[in-house]
């Protein structure tokens, strides 16, 4: 078991919290980018699609993601070890959630069952909340030393 912990990847919390952060800052901006990549096929009411999956976004940020960043930004922080494994800035739920996000978006933009104008819709209200949720990870990152007592 020793050579296991040895060959384990550590970093310290605040890094964990600078690995979550990018890897929801990448997984919103590749919505985000997707989603107005698409826009060029819209052809009717884009200004309104796209306001309303901005407030649809920035809502579905305050009443899930707000909770959801906030618990992994704790958990981290909160984690026994001060150098915890590299991979556990997510716990294994929210891994295996990743992925059957990741699969379900993937099943239903390659068979065709929603056009890219509905597409564009869910690709930008899921891309603002995990943006968002990925400028409170930075913040946390950026000030650990302060925040660590007060999460």
């Amino acid at each position: 078991m020793d050579v296991i912990q040895t060959l384990k990847p550590k970093g310290t919390k605040r890094i964990l919290l600078f690995i979550a952060a990018f890897v929801w800052t990448f997984a919103g901006s590749m919505l985000l980018y997707k989603g107005f990549l698409m826009s060029y096929d819209v052809k009717n009411f884009l200004m309104i699609k796209v306001l309303l999956s901005v407030a649809g976004g920035v809502l579905f940020f305050i009443m899930m993601f707000a909770k959801l960043s906030l618990k992994h930004t704790r958990r981290i922080i909160e984690l026994e070890n001060d150098k915890p494994c590299l991979f556990s800035f997510f716990s294994l739920r929210s891994y295996i959630l990743m992925a059957i996000m990741i699969t379900s978006g993937i099943l239903i933009r390659k068979s065709g069952v929603l056009s890219s104008e509905y597409l564009i819709i869910i690709y930008v209200t899921m891309g603002i909340p995990l943006f968002l949720s990925a400028i409170r990870f930075y913040y946390y990152g950026i000030f650990y030393q302060k925040m660590a007592g007060v999460v």
